[in-house]
C-alpha cells in the first residue's frame, strides 16, 4: 500500500538502485524461516543475493528467492542443507541466460522450473503488496491454493515443526494485519490445508496439525489485550456444545472481543449442559455463542433452552441473544437465532449485542 508502480522495463540488474529487492526479513517472512537461517544459507553455501547494490543491507531479487525456495523444499524433504545448496547451485547454472536484460523472464518462470509454486506477480524489485495474493504450495505439496504469500512461511515452519520460527510468522501476521484480518486470509486458510492433508495421506500430518494449532493459540493469547472488566448484563459466553472440543475458533472469537473490550466469559471445549445453564445463570449475559464443528454435537434443543432462559427482577427480566456459530449448525439453523458465518460477522454481531 502505498508503493508506486515502476516501469519493469526500468534499468538492468547492474544498475539497480538501493532499495530494489525484498530485504532479509521479508524474504524470511515469505519463506518461513528466520532471518539467520537466510543469512547462514547465504554465508556457508553461497546462496546470498546474485547482484550488490551496495552497502550493508542485502536486497533479494525474484530469481534469488525462487533459489530459496527451491532450497526450502528440498531441506523440507529430509536433505541435508549442504547437498541441498549443491543441487540448487547446479540448477542454477543449467539454466540458459536470458535473451534480453531488459525484458526478463517473469519470477513465476524460476520458481515453476525449480518445481516450486509461482511467487506473488509483482512489478520488478517491488516488494509484494499486503493484498497481493499468489497461488501458493508448501515444499512438501501442501496446496494452500488462492492466498497470501504469509500461508506459504507459516505453512512451511509448521511442516519443518520450526516453533521459534512459527511463533515469529503468527505473531507478525496478526500485527501487521490486525487479528481478524490474519485469521480470516492467513492462519485459517493454513490450518484448513494442513487438515486437508492429513485426510488425503492416510492421517501423515496429524502432528503438523496439533503443532500448528497450539502455536496458533498460543500467538492469540499473547497478541490479545487484558480481558475487559465485567459489566452486568453486557458480557458475552463463549463455549463449546458437549461432545464438541474444537476450541480453537472460539479463541479467536475471544480474543477479537477482547481487542474491541468487550468482557468476555470463555469456557472452552464440551462445557456439559448443566454447567453451560449453571454459568449462563450466574453471569446473565448479553449474549452466548455455542460453537459445534460437527452436525453430531450441534443441539438445536439445548440453543433453544439457553434462548430462554431468563433473569432479574420480575418485569423487567431478559433473555440473552443466543448465536449458534461453526460448521456443524450448518442445515441446523434454529429459527430466530442468529448464525454468523465468519468471525468478522460474528463479532459485528455481538458487539450490536452488547451495546444495546
Amino acid at each position: 500500500m502505498g508503493v508506486h508502480e515502476r516501469d519493469s522495463r526500468g534499468p538492468g540488474p547492474e544498475s539497480a538502485p538501493v532499495g530494489v529487492g525484498l530485504t532479509t526479513g521479508e524474504v524470511a517472512r515469505r519463506l518461513g524461516v528466520a532471518p539467520t537461517t537466510v543469512r547462514t544459507w547465504d554465508r556457508r553455501y553461497g546462496l546470498g543475493p546474485a547482484v550488490h547494490t551496495g552497502g550493508r543491507h542485502r536486497r533479494w531479487t525474484p530469481g534469488d528467492v525462487a533459489r530459496l525456495e527451491r532450497m526450502c523444499a528440498l531441506t523440507a524433504t529430509g536433505i541435508p542443507p549442504a547437498e541441498a545448496a549443491r543441487t540448487v547451485l547446479g540448477e542454477a547454472t543449467q539454466q540458459p541466460a536470458p535473451a534480453a536484460p531488459a525484458a526478463p523472464a517473469p519470477p513465476e518462470a524460476a520458481g515453476e522450473a525449480a518445481g516450486e509454486e509461482a511467487p506473488a506477480r509483482r512489478d520488478e524489485g517491488v516488494a509484494p503488496r499486503p493484498s497481493v495474493r499468489a497461488r501458493s504450495r508448501a515444499g512438501s505439496g501442501l496446496r494452500l491454493g488462492d492466498v497470501r504469500q504469509e500461508c506459504k512461511g507459516i505453512a512451511r515452519a509448521a511442516l519443518r515443526l520450526d516453533a521459534s520460527a512459527l511463533d515469529e510468522l503468527l505473531e507478525t501476521a496478526i500485527a501487521e494485519h490486525g487479528l481478524v484480518a490474519a485469521w480470516t486470509e492467513v492462519i485459517m486458510p493454513t490450518l484448513q490445508a494442513v487438515g486437508r492433508k492429513w485426510e488425503s495421506s492416510g492421517e501423515r500430518y496429524v502432528e503438523v496439525e496439533h503443532f500448528l494449532s497450539w502455536h496458533v493459540s498460543g500467538a492469540l493469547r499473547r497478541g490479545a489485550p487484558s480481558t475487559a472488566a465485567d459489566r452486568p448484563g453486557a458480557s458475552v459466553v463463549l463455549a463449546c456444545v458437549p461432545g464438541e472440543n474444537h476450541t480453537l475458533p472460539l479463541e479467536v472469537l475471544a480474543a477479537a472481543l477482547a481487542e474491541r473490550g468487550l468482557p468476555v466469559r470463555m469456557f472452552g471445549g464440551a462445557l456439559p449442559v448443566e454447567s453451560l445453564v449453571t454459568a449462563v445463570r450466574r453471569t446473565g449475559p448479553a449474549a452466548v455463542a455455542l460453537w459445534a464443528q460437527s452436525r453430531t454435537t450441534a443441539s438445536r434443543p439445548l440453543a433453544q433452552h439457553v434462548a430462554a432462559m431468563e433473569w432479574g427482577v420480575r418485569g423487567a427480566r431478559r433473555k440473552p441473544v443466543v448465536l449458534t456459530i461453526g460448521p456443524g449448525w450448518s442445515g441446523r439453523t434454529v429459527p430466530g437465532l442468529p448464525r454468523p458465518t465468519a468471525l468478522a460477522e460474528a463479532v459485528a454481531v455481538l458487539e450490536t449485542v452488547v451495546s444495546r
